[in-house]
């Protein structure tokens, strides 16, 4: 059966403008900088609403902040923060250039901008500006990739961007300038080219994926008027796209048809998986050391973490989704792993209490995590749209009403199976009632936790399965998201257990064996 998953809260943090790109620093010595974009969308004055075409100011904040472990429950500090243009994304190049790590941003003037990371400190660290690339006019730049994924030296430094012009864009960075070069600008997309991606494993391979529905490869050796392949598989827009840095061939897509598809990128016709994860998905990444799960940005359904062992093997036709993070009333669009080893500062005796809790209470805060999720899913209501569209949304914030909270556990739930509940913790939610930057609650868990919830309430919390989990090795990572709407930068720790319990085939439901066949 699938592996038992928890999440836990560490803290959240108030950006101010709405949060839409979230990078930790993947440079070695410097895993514990995490950097965050912002995007503002200021309406034209009263006076001015027919002046300027009444063209609304698009602006934004680049945040640096530094990860402690050593303050397990405050342990994001801001180091930085630098007023820009919106920010639509952000990546690090994965190899020091020029001897420092390297920060490519994409905003709404239509440029991409590079700046380095300077200082010796990692908590006293800066940004500076290096160069920058304009696009062109009346333009957004979209996304950005480097083409270091696989974190390997020697290569030609290179540089993937979309704008919202429908154009993919091809830099190359000269480190002993350091510089950037324009190689390439064609047209990729009619609408917007919403995603370009490199293949890690064949750089001179990118992909894109735009407003018109279309996942399309190209080979920067070749004249770019003809795609190497051209898929219609999505029906709708195509808005992220990452190749596995661990398998060769392997390919993530998602779209705002809701659904992650993986390819094997030898035969682009049919996809290996697909998975319907409830919402648009925004961004794709792939676990930095585990190599079959996926974390997924899925806009109105929040943070879905995806084993995909069993697409791997070519024998199931969609993911199990491990775990889900999920919002309120907001929009779930940046995310990104660590590559830290977080420290399990929880004692055994506080883990062992959190899952034995009995299973009276288990049963009356689900029955109420129930009534409020129907409740927080009536309140919730999205329209379809391109991004940009939906950042260019100005709420009249005094018509909204507060964020319902979600109470209750529930277990990862396995796509389209409707005997497995997946609820909330209220707690993970209540933190920001503390402030900007109010640690999490240790225990609190947002999300999806470590045990499926059956309707007959018999999961997988029995005491001595628990015990013997709680003993078993665990993959642990933290985990930096951020959500449109309500400005914040979320900061939590996934745990999966590499020991699943022991199910005798008896009380396993057709489900669960399902999963169990993938170990």
């Amino acid at each position: 059966m699938a592996a038992p998953c928890r999440t836990r809260t560490l803290q959240v943090v108030d950006t101010e403008f709405s949060a839409d790109a979230v990078e930790w620093c993947p440079v070695e010595g410097w895993h514990s900088i995490l950097a965050c974009g912002t995007y503002h969308l200021r309406p034209p004055a009263a006076s001015d609403s027919r002046g300027s075409n009444g063209v609304c100011d698009r602006t934004g904040r680049l945040y640096l902040y530094h990860y402690n472990e050593d303050q397990p429950y405050i342990p994001l500090t801001e180091i930085q923060r630098i007023d820009t243009a919106a920010i639509l994304d952000i990546k690090w190049c994965h190899i020091p250039v020029a001897e420092h790590p390297m920060v490519g941003i994409a905003n709404s003037t239509g440029a991409v901008e590079f700046c380095h990371l300077t200082g010796s400190e990692k908590n006293s660290c800066m940004l500076e500006p290096c160069f920058r690339v304009d696009l062109g006019a009346q333009r957004l730049a979209l996304s950005l990739d480097w083409s270091t994924g696989r974190e390997q030296c020697g290569c030609p430094l290179r540089v993937i961007s979309s704008d919202s012009e429908g154009k993919l864009n091809l830099f190359s960075i000269d480190e002993s300038a350091p510089s950037v070069h324009v190689l390439n600008q064609w047209e990729a997309h009619k609408f917007e080219a919403w995603i370009a991606a490199f293949n890690y494993w064949d750089t001179d391979i990118v992909y894109s994926g735009g407003d018109d529905s279309l996942l399309k490869g190209w080979d920067t050796r070749c004249s770019p008027e003809a795609p190497v392949f051209t898929s219609r598989r999505h029906s709708m827009g195509v808005c992220s796209i990452q190749c596995s840095p661990h398998r060769e061939n392997l390919l993530a897509t998602g779209s705002y048809d809701e659904h992650v598809l993986l390819w094997d990128t030898r035969n682009m016709k049919q996809p290996l998986a697909d998975t319907h994860v409830e919402g648009g998905v925004w961004r794709l990444k792939w676990h930095p050391t585990c190599d079959f799960v996926l974390l997924a940005a899925c806009m109105q359904s929040g943070f879905k973490i995806l084993d995909c062992r069993g697409s791997m093997a070519e024998n199931m036709e969609e993911c199990i989704v491990l775990s889900s993070y999920v919002l309120h009333n907001s929009l779930a669009y940046g995310a990104d792993w660590s590559r830290l080893c977080p420290r399990n500062s929880l004692t055994a005796t506080q883990d062992l209490a959190a899952a034995c809790q009995s299973s009276e209470e288990r049963v009356g805060r689900s029955e109420e995590g129930d009534e409020s999720l129907n409740l927080q899913v009536q309140n919730l209501k999205i329209i379809y749209e391109s991004p940009t569209a939906t950042f260019d949304v100005i709420l009249d914030e005094e018509s909204e009403g507060p964020a319902l909270p979600l109470k209750g556990e529930g277990g990862p739930k396995l796509s389209g199976d409707p005997d497995l509940v997946r609820c909330s913790d209220s707690k993970g939610r209540s933190d920001l009632a503390g402030g900007p930057e109010r640690g999490g609650d240790p225990e609190s868990v947002s999300g999806s936790d470590s045990g499926a919830q059956r309707p007959n309430r018999i999961g997988l919390d029995r005491s001595g399965d628990s015990a013997r989990l709680l003993e078993s090795p665990k993959e642990m990572s933290i985990v930096a998201t951020c959500s449109f709407y309500d400005n914040i930068l979320h900061v939590w720790k996934w745990e999966m257990s590499l020991v699943t319990p022991l199910e005798t085939p008896s009380t396993a439901s057709p489900s669960d064996r399902t999963a169990e066949s993938l170990h």
